[in-house]
């Protein structure tokens, strides 16, 4: 249901049902949760991309699955969006930036993906939605993700209507990070590549889990994290060797093999 491919620190996630528009089922749920809880540190990644095969990067559920679910006991349901949002979870938490590679259209679950991506770039012609509503349920699953980028006030907005929308305005409201040709995105996208992998392994990955910890926060009732944080990776041998290379004149180590 996937296809995972590795380029020295980079690796490449496909979703790979491209006959169902790399639609969500049971068996694609698990598959991206087995890789999403497989990264780790000593593994070796350094940055991650999240593409779709085919015309369409994620349109959400497919509908032989949702078949199923009409089905579906009271239990049942929370045994399986329960799946779903350890899937969710699990990309959320990756321990390396994730790269969002999205062309032809985000729909409901798929935007959700776009959502716990970190950095996303996508073709000026996608379309997007939180398009749950028009089927009678809604985006719970993907909501803390979804909010956390767009906001309460685009939240209200695009989960009440379930409405499709641009590329441009996904930027608009932060859900996109950059837009371009579909042509032109991978040039976006390997520009972002060799700007993480210039930047301190260590540092990015605390970052991010930084970013994580701090949001919504005051900033005084996070004063202490940070100073400890900071101090932290000061002293780390990244620290040391990233403001010894600085201070040199020269590049520090985790650029060895970069062009």
């Amino acid at each position: 249901m996937i296809d995972i491919h590795h380029d020295g620190p980079v690796v490449r996630v496909t979703l790979d049902r491209p006959e169902v528009r790399n639609a969500f089922n049971e068996e694609l749920i698990a598959e991206l949760t087995a890789w999403a809880e497989s990264v780790t540190p000593a593994t070796g990644e350094r940055v991650a991309i999240l593409a779709g095969a085919g015309r369409v990067f994620c349109a959400g559920a497919d509908v032989a699955w949702m078949a199923r679910m009409v089905g579906y006991s009271h239990d049942e349901n929370i045994r399986d969006a329960r799946a779903l949002g350890r899937m969710f979870a699990a990309l959320n938490a990756l321990p390396v930036p994730l790269i969002g590679r999205i062309h032809g259209a985000a729909l409901g679950g798929g935007a959700g993906l776009a959502a716990i991506c970190d950095i996303v770039v996508a073709a000026e012609d996608t379309m997007f939605g939180f398009t749950e509503v028009k089927l009678g349920i809604l985006p719970a699953v993907i909501s803390p993700y979804a909010i956390a980028k767009i906001g309460q006030s685009a939240a209200r907005e695009l989960f009440l209507t379930g409405a499709r929308f641009s590329a441009a305005r996904a930027r608009e409201i932060g859900l996109v990070h950059a837009i371009g040709d579909e042509a032109d995105i991978d040039r976006i996208i390997a520009k972002y590549v060799n700007d993480l992998l210039t930047a301190g392994p260590q540092a990015v990955a605390t970052s991010k889990r930084l970013i994580a910890s701090i949001a919504n926060r005051a900033p005084e009732d996070v004063l202490d994290l940070t100073v400890e944080t900071i101090a932290r990776q000061r002293v780390s041998a990244e620290g040391q060797e990233g403001l010894h290379a600085f201070l040199e004149k020269r590049k520090p180590s985790w650029t060895d093999g970069l062009e």
